[in-house]
């Protein structure tokens, strides 16, 4: 008997418990309203710019004519999967998709080790006043728009440029090379200027993880003889892998996304036939032709394997080292 009376006692509390948990919603409501209703811009731009543009994916699957005005989005027919068919038959899709894929792939397999590897040696700066100078320097150039970063490279990358007239000079090439004019030339140059302007602005979530880093685990690596490369490699990096994950993750996820201002500005007749992503044909087909249902049919398409890859990596993440976005 003594048994029981606990027992039960204890069911009473947590059904007390779960009933005052049930009305704190209501509560918290009534007692923080003016809290609540600062939310209601957020909310209603939310609602506004994020889900109320949702209905315009009816496009992607009706006749959507915006010049004539006589075929809104709900007044157009339906024409089931036309568009999407006509986006995998268009010769230019297979080259636009290695094109997206090959600057994203070869991007992400630079820029990833090349912050990390920066953000380590930047890490194991005892300088104060250095450090700061090269995280000053290494930060500038993400608070520059592309077109003006953009514009500074095709300057230099010019035929009369001066990265031309060092390698005159120097004696590596015979006549100035063609950076933005030969196709072949793209894609090194839209990752190399891509990992210029982002290298140090990628570094501070690494900086911020390491600095979450246990002092103690690299004061025991210490006393057992390992030096700053040991540590760098068997303390720090384990320690900020959950960081270096999601940024993987979020780089898989957005392989079919580029930087379209980056090459917009960087694009032109001469190398169009390396430099035609998807988000620049998405604009010459939407903005410039007015073929906003064909438009709209590409973004869905890319938004659908954007899930899947976000899925799947995160999955594969899971997997092999235990930690993911979810």
């Amino acid at each position: 008997m003594a048994m029981i009376e606990p027992i039960t006692s204890a069911k009473k509390k947590n059904k007390a418990a779960r009933k005052q948990k049930s009305f704190r919603l209501g509560y918290d409501f009534r007692t923080q309203l003016e809290l609540k209703t600062m939310l209601l811009p957020a909310v209603f731009l939310i609602f506004l710019f994020d889900f109320t543009p949702l209905f315009g994916l009816l496009m992607a699957f009706k006749d959507f004519e915006p010049v004539m005005g006589v075929k809104g989005i709900f007044t157009a027919d339906w024409n089931g999967m036309a568009h999407f068919k006509r986006l995998f038959t268009n010769f230019q899709f297979w080259p636009m998709i290695r094109n997206t894929l090959g600057i994203n792939l070869l991007g992400a397999a630079v820029s990833i080790p090349c912050t990390l590897l920066f953000a380590l040696l930047l890490n194991e700066i005892r300088n104060s006043r250095f450090k700061a100078v090269v995280q000053t320097v290494t930060y500038l150039p993400h608070f520059l728009s592309w077109v003006i970063f953009g514009g500074l490279f095709i300057t230099l990358l010019n035929s009369d440029g001066i990265v031309n007239y060092v390698l005159l000079q120097l004696g590596f090439i015979d006549s100035p090379l063609q950076f933005l004019a030969d196709p072949k030339y793209f894609w090194g140059v839209a990752i190399a200027t891509g990992l210029l302007k982002d290298l140090g602005w990628g570094a501070i979530l690494y900086l911020a993880a390491m600095a979450g880093v246990d002092q103690s685990l690299h004061e025991a690596a210490a006393i057992d003889g390992a030096g700053r490369f040991k540590r760098m490699l068997h303390v720090t990096i384990p320690g900020i892998l959950p960081t270096l994950m999601v940024l993987i993750i979020f780089a898989v996820s957005g392989m079919l996304n580029n930087n379209f201002t980056q090459i917009y500005v960087l694009q032109n007749t001469l190398n169009l036939p390396a430099s035609q992503v998807i988000d620049t044909y998405v604009y010459q087909t939407g903005l410039l032709n007015f073929q906003f249902s064909s438009a709209t049919a590409i973004g869905l398409t890319k938004s659908v394997f954007a899930l899947v890859l976000l899925v799947g990596s995160n999955w594969v993440s899971n997997k092999i080292t235990k930690t993911g976005l979810f």
